[in-house]
């Protein structure tokens, strides 16, 4: 199958492009002009801004792919300029998705795979969550609520194109309203454009990502910078790198379409991750702070992740795409890298 992934220079999108190849897929690599150097080897590279919707769509025609993956953020430039980061991120999860959607099928692509996280659904109701809660798009912190909406845009424009079909408030709708392997109606499933999925993945850990030692985690726990609020009661769904790039090879294979959870089968909380963590690093026992402190000390979203997040159900991800992670707990590798 013609392959193009899109963020090839990614933690995700990098080694899936060597992925996809051992699978005999032919690849193309979507990147930017001043990340041409970091490039995969792929079987072509293809130089086009996801914001620039007629560079992208040239380029993504130019290579006329069956199967288009979305793999792209800008959280890379997180240590450097944290707002910029966000802000970027979320313009790629909606102006740069929607140029894609619309290059995929101007290209005739008949499958389009796209990230988005597992861990922005509003915390109500048990620990862990399957695709059916509702996102978080309320959050009472505006840069976390912003990024939801963005996450929910994404998803929105993957499973039913662009356009206001469907949308709520803003173009935003509710993510996971359309049932794991039922395609939506709209371009993913009677017209022209691709049927979509959404991988939504766990907190990511392994090489290249911030809970490796040398990321902003590791790297924070290691300083004793990152304490446990009391109770640390919030659910963490992680997810290895590796892991990941697995989910995606076999969205790209499968027929299924709709939203997945892509986790390990241990969530955990806060309580039994973090000081784990910190051992497995070799830093100090994380100490303990006033769980109203924890904001002010954290950040809202630091201390909604360690207080009152939710955990997230990979079930459907296993039975529709068949996929099984090869970490099936963080306590395999989380900090070991």
């Amino acid at each position: 199958m013609r392959v193009l992934v899109a963020g090839a220079t990614g933690v995700v999108g990098h080694p899936l492009v060597g992925a996809l190849r051992a699978r005999g897929h032919q690849v193309s690599a979507l990147v930017r002009e001043e990340s041409r150097a970091k490039a995969p080897d792929a079987d072509a590279v293809v130089v086009a801004d996801a914001l620039d919707r007629q560079g992208l769509l040239s380029a993504v025609a130019a290579v006329r792919p069956e199967a288009v993956v979305h793999q792209m953020t800008a959280l890379r430039l997180l240590r450097d300029d944290p707002a910029a980061a966000f802000a970027r991120t979320a313009r790629l999860r909606t102006e740069g998705t929607a140029n894609l959607v619309e290059a995929a099928r101007e290209a005739g692509a008949r499958r389009l795979v796209a990230q988005s996280i597992a861990f922005a659904a509003a915390p109500v109701g048990g620990p862990v969550l399957d695709e059916d809660a509702p996102l978080y798009v309320d959050a009472p912190d505006p840069g976390w609520a912003a990024t939801v909406r963005a996450v929910a845009e994404l998803e929105r424009l993957v499973l039913d194109g662009p356009g206001p079909a469907g949308a709520g408030p803003a173009g935003v709708v509710p993510a996971g309203v359309v049932p794991a392997g039922v395609v939506p109606a709209g371009p993913g499933s009677a017209g022209p454009g691709p049927a979509g999925v959404v991988l939504r993945y766990g907190t990511l850990y392994g090489p290249g990502t911030a809970y490796a030692r040398t990321g902003a985690t590791g790297q924070a726990v290691l300083a004793g910078r990152l304490p446990l609020p009391e109770g640390a009661a919030g659910i963490t769904s992680f997810l290895h790198v590796e892991d990941a790039v697995g989910a995606a090879v076999a969205a790209v294979e499968s027929e299924a379409t709709g939203v997945f959870q892509v986790t390990d089968d241990e969530p955990a909380p806060a309580a039994q991750w973090l000081p784990h963590y910190a051992r497995t690093l070799g830093g100090p026992a994380p100490r303990t702070v006033p769980a109203a402190l924890a904001p002010r000390l954290l950040g809202w979203f630091v201390a909604h992740q360690l207080t009152a997040a939710r955990g997230a159900a990979n079930g459907r991800a296993r039975t529709a795409l068949g996929w099984r992670p090869g970490r099936p707990s963080w306590r395999d590798g989380l900090g070991a890298e």
